[in-house]
């Protein structure tokens, strides 16, 4: 009986492989994400071969009979892999080979594991994206719903995580949106990118026999087919783009899942969220912890790290295909299927948010978050903007000097002894609601603007 190496490659090899080595070479647990895609651009690749009479007809037939057959066997769960023939590649081939016999073995004919598996991870890597946009949609879709119910809820708004100016709920949600549609474009030009087929790059330098990439690159729905056959098999920068479009995904979600721990506590107790994403405490029988905001938290910096492996991994590598590559997978994968599942989870809680009015108006008229609308105010009266903003200081300056929560509280006099332009109407611009309504511009936190945008992103959406 031939040894594994034999089999694989050529009698070359005489000693078999170690079984350390095997354990530590194999990579089918990632390979069965890919196995389908394997099979697709096998098919297809059997088909430009007797297009290019390479192959016969028949022989075409046994093989395109053969592969729907080893597909069926791996969606129902009957496919064996075995781990000594180290990826799917071999494994599909052997299977291949054992339903129907010698033409099997012809398949490999003008390609080699190199194009093919760099084909199969662009397969693999457009379907999830294609999956990944459309859950960025419902987050979006998730949000906006929610921005629109509290369109005009007034919570304070921050800079430094101190109280800055009065904002509505719902202009606070849309700048998430805002994010989230810059991911989605993110995630297309990924996509774009890596919708190049290396079919027909064979190990290196192509082949010589008469193949039609472009006709492969068509059928499996790539844009084109490689310019360069060494950058073909060779680089793995789009699992960076990937891993680095994930990576700012996270990120936003990160942000908002910081906000989302943050408004749960009873310090600002802005929102509750709903018990099927918050879990309890084995000792403390009163706690109520937002978990899943906590976890997509903690699972940022986990695709962040993939972004970082991924770009080291291919910082030194020589033209044209290393072994190292194999390490691209991981990943690639890992993050495609975290940032789906986080998205997906995250477009689920929405909906269940309570957001909590009443305590957001109180909180929005704490910490002088009006001090920007007198300086205004003033300016309108004649007073250059910098002359404003120190008489304004003044007048916050004596405000906590009496301990009083708000500057309407200080009487018309005592505003008037640092800034003799206030007059009795000044108090009319002091309210949180007069702040908000008077931002009624493009991109302002306005109400009726609010609205404007959300029906604008549903269209862009739709």
């Amino acid at each position: 009986m031939r040894n594994q190496k034999e089999a694989t490659w050529s009698p070359l090899f005489k000693e078999a492989v170690s079984r350390d080595f095997e354990s530590f070479h194999e990579c089918l647990d990632q390979d069965k994400r890919i196995a389908l895609h394997d099979v697709a651009g096998s098919k297809v690749h059997a088909e430009m071969l007797a297009r290019a009479g390479i192959l016969t007809a028949d022989e075409n037939g046994k093989i395109q009979t053969g592969l729907d057959q080893v597909a069926e066997e791996m969606r129902s769960g009957a496919f064996e892999w075995k781990t000594e023939l180290e990826d799917v590649h071999t494994n599909v081939e052997d299977r291949l080979i054992a339903l129907i016999g010698d033409a099997g073995k012809k398949l490999h004919t003008a390609r080699s594991r190199n194009d093919q598996v760099a084909t199969d991870i662009r397969l693999y890597a457009r379907e999830q994206l294609d999956l990944l946009a459309d859950d960025l949609k419902t987050l979006i879709g998730a949000f906006v719903d929610l921005a629109e119910k509290h369109a005009d809820a007034i919570m304070p708004g921050f800079t430094h995580l101190q109280v800055a100016q009065p904002v509505t709920f719902g202009h606070h949600l849309m700048a998430y949106v805002e994010m989230f549609l810059r991911d989605l474009d993110r995630v297309g030009a990924a996509r774009e990118r890596l919708n190049i087929s290396p079919l027909g790059a064979a190990a290196l330098a192509g082949t010589g026999y008469p193949i039609d990439p472009e006709y492969s690159a068509s059928k499996l729905g790539f844009s084109t087919s490689f310019a360069n056959s060494l950058d073909a098999v060779s680089d793995r920068d789009y699992v960076v783009d990937v891993c680095s479009a994930g990576s700012i995904i996270m990120g936003h979600l990160s942000r908002f899942s910081e906000e989302v721990i943050l408004w749960c506590t009873p310090m600002f107790d802005f929102i509750e969220v709903g018990d099927q994403f918050c879990t309890g405490s084995s000792i403390m029988p009163q706690k109520r912890n937002p978990d899943l905001a906590e976890l997509v938290r903690g699972k940022a910096a986990r695709v962040m790290g993939n972004l970082a492996f991924s770009a080291a991994l291919m910082k030194s590598q020589p033209l044209a295909f290393n072994k190292d590559q194999q390490e691209s997978k991981p990943p690639l994968t890992d993050t495609l299927e975290t940032v789906r599942a986080a998205v997906s989870v995250t477009a689920q809680m929405i909906p269940t948010i309570t957001v909590k009015h009443a305590k957001m108006l109180v909180a929005a008229n704490q910490g002088y978050s009006t001090a920007t609308d007198l300086a205004d105010y003033l300016v309108r009266a004649g007073l250059p903007f910098r002359d404003a903003h120190h008489a304004v200081a003044a007048i916050v300056g004596a405000a906590r000097d009496k301990a009083l929560p708000t500057l309407s509280e200080l009487s018309l006099a005592e505003m008037q002894a640092f800034a003799p332009g206030v007059r009795e109407d000044v108090f009319e611009v002091l309210t949180v609601e007069g702040s908000v309504a008077s931002r009624d511009h493009k991109g302002g936190t306005a109400p009726r603007r609010v609205r404007q945008a959300i029906e604008t992103v549903r269209r862009s959406i739709a």
